[in-house]
């Protein structure tokens, strides 16, 4: 391993992209048997420099060092031939297979039939499986689909994946991006084992509270710069995010008391079934006034997302009805209910926020392009487009390569976000609904959106929030829904409310109190 002590070293990395140097002049050493993160705002170059330790890029500039040898990473295959694994934020999984025959894809285990013929053996493979999964306390049925398994199951079975062909060095991107927080609590735990069983393990993520609880070293990015390395023991979380973003970051929203005015959204006694044919929202009541921020909190899957989208349009009504500013609007078409004014973030930014194929011009125009503003005689005016993305891309802070022609697919999950917020609330709807609005941004860009979410507010908006994130729902809310199994139990003012009564309703577990 050479005389360094450092398992891996990346020196003088530079990666540059069209219109963007996304890695510049980065060195960073990691020991063996290290939890070592990388944080940094969306953009910062974190992802790109694990991409390159992984043989997705090669660098433009500068060298690796792996056991104190230097080495050319071709292709992931090489890295993983080296020892290096990586679960991406995005999982890349065969959903139709089981989970043993992704674990094993690429490298199968052989038998020969008649003593010639190549044969997968499967039961092998399914045994193997389930001895790894049970060493390293990963709970995964070897024979279960993909399709039929959840976030977390699938992040194991590519943590298994990893495992499996003997990785050494582990990079998770982002991991807990789409966990509940007992799934956070039980996948640390895990890393934690990994790191204790000889393991050495990178971490890129922009919560510091994870990193304050698992990580030994921190390296911070900047804008594609490497600010500084810190231990973490040593640095506070305030301190972390000054460096991170630059300047500054308030953990809490400066918002006044609200000035509630009349009932915009009124949900009376509503019911929508979910695409496999259950109730997922049963019986909902609840309203929002003007200049209020109800949020709605809970765990992943108790029918928050059929919630949202039946008020937007998304999916019908099997009863009940919504009323928007006095009007019935549980039967409208989507454009019809955007035109009577509501405004919608959804949580899949890529299925439902975007068309990630089309420029962000086209992007920020979308909600409104056959309007006059945009087009005349039905002839869409091109400067009018890129007028208008011009001046969103300033006004929001959307960081592109190539201002409003950027293909929005390029960008990153935090641009893409930015620009979906932007579109919105240009609206100025008298409804606004934010779905998860701050999933896998950083705390720069999160304690912006909490700042917009409060101007709408204060603007005479009803704003429903709806979110995974205990911190934003305390953060921002007025009124405060818990939904748990698509009941809305307890609806209390956010200020009579602490953290850990919000989690307990959450989990199902009430206080035996009367609910309002």
């Amino acid at each position: 391993m050479g005389n360094s002590g450092y398992i891996i070293e990346m020196k003088h990395i530079t990666k540059r992209f069209p219109g963007l140097v996304a890695n510049n002049d980065i060195s960073i050493s990691i020991r063996k048997g290290e939890i070592y993160a990388l944080l940094g705002e969306n953009g910062a170059g974190k992802s790109t420099l694990m991409s390159v330790l992984f043989g997705m890029y090669e660098p433009d500039e500068g060298e690796i060092y792996l056991r104190g040898e230097k080495v050319k990473i071709t292709s992931p295959r090489h890295a993983t031939q080296l020892g290096i694994g990586m679960v991406h934020q995005h999982f890349r999984l065969v959903s139709n297979y089981t989970a043993a025959e992704n674990i094993i894809l690429g490298s199968e285990p052989q038998n020969k039939l008649l003593g010639f013929i190549p044969h997968v053996d499967i039961r092998k493979a399914n045994k193997d499986i389930a001895e790894l999964s049970e060493k390293y306390g990963l709970r995964v049925d070897p024979e279960a689909l993909i399709s039929d398994m959840n976030v977390s199951a699938c992040q194991r079975v590519e943590i298994l994946k990893m495992l499996y062909r003997n990785a050494e060095i582990l990079i998770f991107d982002e991991p807990t991006a789409v966990l509940t927080p007992q799934e956070i609590e039980y996948l640390l735990d895990i890393i934690r084992g990994l790191r204790d069983g000889g393991h050495t393990i990178i971490i890129i993520t922009h919560k510091l509270e994870e990193i304050k609880s698992i990580a030994d070293r921190c390296a911070i990015l900047n804008r594609g710069k490497l600010i500084e390395v810190r231990d973490v023991a040593d640095t506070s979380t305030a301190e972390m995010a000054r460096l991170m973003v630059g300047r500054e970051v308030s953990f809490s929203s400066e918002k006044t008391e609200a000035v509630p005015g009349d009932v915009v959204l009124k949900v009376e006694d509503l019911t929508v079934r979910s695409e496999m044919g259950y109730d997922a929202v049963k019986n909902v009541s609840f309203e929002i006034h003007s200049g209020e921020i109800f949020a709605l909190a809970g765990v992943s899957g108790n029918g928050q997302n059929e919630l949202a989208d039946a008020i937007a349009g998304l999916c019908s009504v099997s009863s009940g009805r919504i009323m928007l500013n006095g009007n019935d609007i549980t039967h409208l078409p989507i454009r019809k209910r955007i035109e009577s004014g509501v405004a919608y973030i959804p949580e899949d930014r890529h299925n439902v926020g975007l068309v990630l194929a089309f420029d962000l011009s086209n992007n920020l125009a979308l909600k409104q392009y056959y309007k006059d503003i945009f087009s005349h005689r039905s002839v869409i005016d091109r400067k009018a487009f890129d007028d208008n993305g011009s001046r969103l891309i300033e006004k929001y802070d959307i960081r592109s390569s190539n201002g409003c022609k950027t293909i929005t697919g390029s960008m990153s999950g935090g641009n893409q976000q930015k620009a979906i917020i932007a579109r919105e609330i240009e609206l100025e709807t008298p409804l606004i609904i934010f779905m998860q609005p701050t999933r896998g941004l950083d705390i720069g860009a999160i304690s912006n959106i909490h700042k917009q979410i409060i101007a709408e507010r204060d603007r005479g908006a009803a704003v429903l929030l709806i979110s995974l994130e205990l911190d934003e729902i305390m953060d921002c809310a007025d009124t405060i829904g818990v939904i748990f199994d698509g009941r809305i139990e307890h609806i209390h003012k956010a200020s009579e409310l602490t953290v850990n009564e919000v989690g307990r309703f959450m989990a199902g577990v009430g206080d035996g109190g009367e609910s309002t």
